[in-house]
C-alpha cells in the first residue's frame, strides 16, 4: 500500500473509529474544510464547526496504535478497506441513510461497482423455496447481474450457490467481521465466494455474530442492490426488513407467491399486498427493472450429463440421509463420496442438512 493510501486509510479509520461521525456530518463538514484538517485542528477550531465535545475528544486523541495494528491486520489477512471517499466505493450505496463509512472486503471488490439484484428469503426454507432461489440466482448471473445477498442458511446460502453453480458473480454482506465465518456450516460456501465472488461487512474483523447486526448488514445489501427479491418469508422476518430497507432507499421490492398453507409464503404475501411486484420469472423482475433480456440465456440450466444416471443422486431423497447410510447405499468408498457429495453440492442439486444430506431436484 502507497503511503498516500494508508494515510488515507488512516484518516478514514479515525472517522469510522469515532462515535457520533457519520457520512452525513462529514457532508457538512466538507462544505467548511478538508477533511484532512480534521485531524489537526486545535479543540477550538474544532468546537467552531459546531462538534460535540465527545466528537472533539475522540478527533484529538485518535488510538494510533490500534489503527497501524488494524491495518497490518487487515494487509497480512488480505481484507481491502473501501472507504467512503475511495474511488471503488458503490455510488448507490452513498444514496442511502447512514451508508456505512468504509466496507471491509474480502475477495473481488470489482463487483461492488456492478449492477447487483439481492435474493433474500428464510434461513428455514424448503426445498422447492431453495430451488426457486437457485434458479433465479442462476438466470440473474447469466444476464451478468451480481447476486448479492447474507450468506445465511436457506434462500441466501441458495442464491450463492445458484450463481456460483454457473461460474456468476455473486456478493455474501454479513453480519460479522469479514474473517468470521458464520454459521458455520456455510463454510465451504465461505471458502467458495472468497474465490470466486466477495464478503463484505461493515463490521471491524473478528467481529462475532450479534442480533443486533443483521438488520443493520439488511441495509446494505437492499443499498447495494437495483431491487430486492424475496423467496419465502415470514412476516416478522429480516428479509421483510431488507424489504423494507429497500423500499426506504428507493429501490423494487420483488416477492415470489407461494402455497397458502406454507407460512413461508405469508411474508411474499403481505409485500405483494403492499405493491411488490408479484414475480414467476425474471422477465418480471427485468421489464420492473428496465432491462434488457439477453434472449435465450436465462432459461434453466440443466446440469451437464443429466442423462448419465448417478448413483448418488438415485439415492437421495428429500429427507435427511447420512454419509453413512449412503456410502452402504451406493458401495461408494466413503472418501470419494464426501468428494462428490461436494461437487453436488456446489452444483447446488443437494443440500448439507442436519442429519446428513437432502436432493434439491427431482432427477
Amino acid at each position: 500500500m502507497e503511503e498516500q493510501q494508508k494515510n488515507e486509510l488512516k484518516m478514514w479509520l479515525v472517522f469510522y473509529l469515532c462515535k457520533g461521525l457519520g457520512p452525513k456530518k462529514l457532508d457538512l463538514l466538507k462544505q467548511h474544510t478538508e477533511l484532512t484538517h480534521l485531524l489537526t485542528f486545535s479543540e477550538a477550531q474544532l468546537a467552531s464547526l459546531g462538534l460535540s465535545s465527545d466528537i472533539i475528544k475522540q478527533l484529538l486523541h485518535p488510538n494510533w496504535y490500534y489503527i497501524d495494528t488494524l491495518i497490518d491486520y487487515l494487509s497480512q489477512n488480505a481484507i481491502t478497506a473501501i472507504y467512503y471517499s475511495h474511488p471503488c466505493y458503490p455510488s448507490q450505496l452513498k444514496e442511502i441513510s447512514a451508508a456505512p463509512l468504509i466496507l471491509f472486503c474480502k475477495g473481488n471488490i470489482d463487483l461492488l461497482c456492478k449492477s447487483q439484484i439481492a435474493v433474500v428469503g428464510s434461513r428455514s426454507a424448503t426445498p422447492n423455496g431453495i430451488e426457486i432461489a437457485s434458479e433465479f440466482a442462476s438466470a440473474m448471473s447469466h444476464q451478468g447481474i451480481v447476486v448479492t445477498s447474507g450468506l445465511a442458511g436457506g434462500i441466501d446460502a441458495a442464491a450463492h450457490k445458484g450463481a456460483l453453480a454457473v461460474s456468476g458473480e455473486t456478493i455474501a454482506v454479513v453480519g460479522t467481521g469479514v474473517d468470521v465465518i458464520y454459521p458455520k456450516k456455510n463454510r465451504l460456501l465461505f471458502e467458495q465466494l472468497l474465490s470466486s465472488g466477495l464478503i463484505v461487512s461493515e463490521l471491524l474483523p473478528g467481529t462475532k455474530a450479534h442480533a443486533s447486526h443483521f438488520p443493520r448488514r439488511n441495509r446494505i445489501i437492499a443499498g447495494l442492490s437495483l431491487g430486492v427479491l424475496v423467496v419465502e418469508a415470514e412476516i416478522k422476518s429480516g428479509s421483510l426488513i431488507t424489504a423494507r430497507y429497500a423500499i426506504e432507499q428507493n429501490r423494487e421490492v420483488f416477492a415470489v407467491p407461494g402455497s397458502l398453507f406454507n407460512p413461508y409464503s405469508h411474508g411474499c404475501h403481505y409485500l405483494i399486498k403492499q405493491g411488490a411486484k408479484l414475480t414467476e420469472t425474471l422477465d418480471d423482475i427485468f421489464e420492473e427493472l428496465g432491462l434488457l433480456v439477453k434472449n435465450g440465456l436465462y432459461n434453466k440450466v440443466e446440469v451437464d450429463n443429466l442423462e448419465q444416471v448417478d448413483p448418488v443422486l438415485t439415492q437421495l431423497g428429500y429427507e435427511a440421509t447420512s454419509v453413512d447410510v449412503l456410502a452402504e447405499r451406493t458401495q461408494i468408498p466413503v472418501e470419494q463420496l464426501l468428494t462428490r457429495l461436494l461437487d453436488l453440492e456446489l452444483a447446488n442439486q443437494v443440500e448439507r442438512v442436519l442429519g446428513g444430506y437432502i436432493k434439491l431436484r427431482s432427477y
